[in-house]
């Protein structure tokens, strides 16, 4: 479990890192230039991330179940992470009207596949994974709507894309579901 904790502040602690000490990245953007910081940002991120993904699958063999999921919430999991899928793929189409009324589709699609992972996993590893990632998304999210708000940002966007958006994530969610989940995380999200 040391592994996963670790990951996490690594990997959470550097996407914070312009919530919580906007200033210190500003310093360090003054004094490494912007590709030195994203250079710096990237590798402790990406570090982050291999040591909690190695520290989940370790931790996964030999963890206390906390809870026992009721029937049906793989169900409601599988729902939620199309939704999610929705929205993390608005993040990246440009005038999407999705992108302009949310504002941070990316923090919103954590919160909904983080959600949607924590009712359909009873385990400690799992609870901690998907908790941490609820709570630094929830709170990134707040942040960052409350910036958007005192900046006066105004985004525009257009139907047109919310089309292209969700055919663009329901071609990635039934490659990722039916097909890399088991091979990157192990499980077979549907148990086919």
């Amino acid at each position: 479990m040391t592994l996963l904790i670790v990951g996490l502040i690594l990997f959470l602690g550097m996407h914070s890192v312009y919530m919580l000490a906007p200033s210190v990245r500003l310093q360090l953007i003054s004094k490494l230039g912007p590709q030195g910081w994203k250079g710096l940002y990237a590798l402790i991120a990406l570090v982050g991330f291999v040591l909690l993904v190695l520290g989940y699958a370790d931790a996964r063999a030999s963890t206390t179940l906390v809870w026992l999921p009721p029937s049906g919430m793989a169900h409601l999991t599988a729902l939620l992470t199309l939704v999610a899928f929705i929205f993390l793929i608005a993040t990246y189409i440009p005038g999407s009207k999705l992108k302009a009324k949310v504002g941070h589709p990316m923090l919103l699609a954590t919160k909904i596949w983080a959600l949607a992972h924590l009712v359909s996993n009873g385990t400690l590893v799992a609870m901690i994974l998907f908790a941490s990632f609820l709570i630094w998304a929830v709170a990134g999210f707040a942040v960052s709507r409350r910036k958007d708000r005192a900046e006066g940002v105004q985004r525009v966007g257009y139907w047109s894309r919310d089309a292209i958006t969700v055919v663009i994530a329901l071609v990635g969610y039934w490659l990722f579901a039916f097909h890399l989940h088991e091979l990157l995380i192990g499980v077979k999200p549907f148990g086919m």
